[in-house]
C-alpha cells in the first residue's frame, strides 16, 4: 500500500466546451494552472467515447468505440503527472439512451456537455512504470 496524507488546495468548478475532448480539457486545466495533484468528478453527456478495458493476464489495453450520443452518469479520477506532462487518469460510467452503462477507462470523448468540480492537492503525484502491473502508477 502506498499511503500519504494530503490536504486539498486550491478548488474548481469546470463547464467544458461543446466538440473538445474530455481528457484534453482536463489535463489543459493542469497545464494552464500548474496543478500536479487533483481529485475530480464528473457528469455530463457526450457525443461518442472510447473505453479502455486492462486485461489482468495478458497486460494490455482493450478499446471499445462507441459512436453514439451518452450521459455521463459518473466520471471519477485524479490527475498526476507522466514523462513531465499532465495526466489525467479518468474513469466513468456511460449510459445510453436505453438505460445501458458503459464503463471502464475513459481515453477520449467528445463533449456535449460537461461538468467537473477539480480539487487541487498538496502533494506531487508522479506516475512511474510499475512492473508487476505493467501500468504507470503514482508513486
Amino acid at each position: 500500500m502506498n499511503a500519504r496524507e494530503v490536504t486539498g488546495g486550491r478548488e474548481f468548478v469546470v463547464r467544458l466546451d461543446p466538440g473538445s475532448e474530455w481528457r484534453t480539457e482536463l489535463e489543459t486545466l493542469a497545464a494552464t494552472e500548474d496543478i500536479t495533484a487533483a481529485w475530480f468528478t464528473g457528469l455530463g453527456a457526450v457525443q461518442d467515447a472510447e473505453l479502455w478495458y486492462y486485461d489482468q493476464d495478458d497486460f494490455e489495453y482493450t478499446a471499445a468505440e462507441f459512436d453514439e450520443p451518452l450521459e455521463v452518469a459518473a466520471c471519477v479520477g485524479n490527475i498526476a503527472t507522466l514523462d513531465g506532462e499532465p495526466f489525467a487518469h479518468t474513469h466513468a460510467t456511460l449510459s445510453r439512451r436505453s438505460g445501458q452503462a458503459l464503463a471502464g477507462h475513459l481515453e477520449r470523448a467528445t463533449v456535449f456537455a460537461g461538468e467537473l468540480y477539480v480539487r487541487e492537492l498538496d502533494a506531487d503525484l508522479v506516475r512511474e512504470h510499475d512492473a508487476a502491473t505493467d501500468l504507470d502508477r503514482w508513486l
